[in-house]
């Protein structure tokens, strides 16, 4: 009989071993983030629950650091105001707490990130067709078969696993592979 460890361990490693087959989708979306911040725009993230707390860490090691020594890099997660979560919600529905700020914030030229491992948010949903109508670059960090965020998004990035917590642990790890494309890009170090 296997242990609870012997379990997520297992359904790790599989969930990971899917990465590979996404290899050019994540690449490509690091790409984007990449250069859009090259150009001095900057990456907006949404998500609920655990997707939340993905977007307030991938947001922080693009302001703060990832690895390189580097000034902040302008990213903001849209997750953590929760006086305007709250009075947004309150005035105008919880499906809108994310685009109201995409309609704050997003200019042209941006990158929205949207991760939802339930792929069909009516938030982060809205908060994309939101960020495609000011002309944002648009990035879905999703789960299982990718849902009606996978059609709507420029590039979606579908762990097809069915655990959540393996797809949320897939999300961190594509993350922080592009918070080093980005360090690469813009502060690449001397070989």
């Amino acid at each position: 009989m296997n242990s609870i460890f012997d379990t997520h361990i297992s359904q790790h490693q599989t969930a990971l071993q899917s990465l590979i087959e996404l290899k050019p989708a994540i690449e490509y979306a690091g790409k984007l983030i990449a250069d859009c911040l090259q150009r001095g725009n900057k990456v907006l993230l949404c998500g609920n629950g655990g997707s939340a707390a993905d977007a307030q860490h991938i947001a922080a090691e693009l302001v703060g650091r990832f690895i390189a020594e580097r000034k902040g890099l302008p990213a903001i997660a849209l997750t953590t105001d929760t006086s305007i979560l709250t009075a947004v919600g309150n005035d105008y529905g919880y499906d809108h707490i994310f685009s109201r700020q995409v309609e704050t914030h997003a200019r042209a030229g941006d990158v929205l990130i949207g991760i939802s491992t339930s792929r069909n948010s009516g938030n982060v949903l809205a908060a994309i067709e939101a960020a495609k109508q000011v002309g944002c670059t648009t990035i879905g960090l999703l789960g299982r078969d990718g849902g009606k965020l996978k059609t709507l998004v420029d590039q979606a990035i579908t762990v097809s696993v069915q655990t959540t917590a393996a797809i949320q642990e897939c999300h961190i790890v594509i993350g922080h592979m592009w918070c080093a494309m980005v360090d690469a890009a813009l502060h690449p170090q001397p070989a």
